[in-house]
């Protein structure tokens, strides 16, 4: 398997462990240093500036969301990667709210996830 088909493999088991809400799943694909960017951490946790870094702050900051939002699920419509990066695009839902479009970049060194960064309006 080439770096790339790799990568993409990554990015599509993200989507699974996200949308079983399965925590240990979703974290062995980070790198124990890992850094993520979200506006809605900026917003939940403004102290963060947005930013979390490491695995500990990574499973309080997600675990939140799955206890808040049981609903939660993502479906991609986009995934294009390189050697050592995954833009994604995918429907964010969540019962009650209305759909949000989000784009993500995954950053990837040594087959982890080593920075993660979400767009949204």
């Amino acid at each position: 398997m080439n770096i790339i088909t790799a990568n993409l493999e990554i990015a599509r088991s993200w989507f699974d462990a996200f949308n079983s809400h399965d925590l240990e799943a979703l974290l062995a694909l980070y790198h124990d240093e890992a850094r993520h960017y979200s506006p809605k951490l900026k917003i939940r946790q403004p102290e963060t500036n947005g930013y979390v870094s490491g695995k500990q702050a990574l499973r309080h900051w997600w675990q939140d969301a799955f206890d808040r939002l049981p609903t939660l699920h993502y479906r991609y419509t986009t995934l294009t990667a390189n050697e050592d990066r995954v833009f994604m695009e995918y429907i964010r839902t969540v019962d009650g709210e209305p759909d949000m479009l989000v784009a993500e970049v995954l950053e990837i060194t040594g087959g982890q996830i080593v920075a993660s960064r979400v767009y949204h309006g």
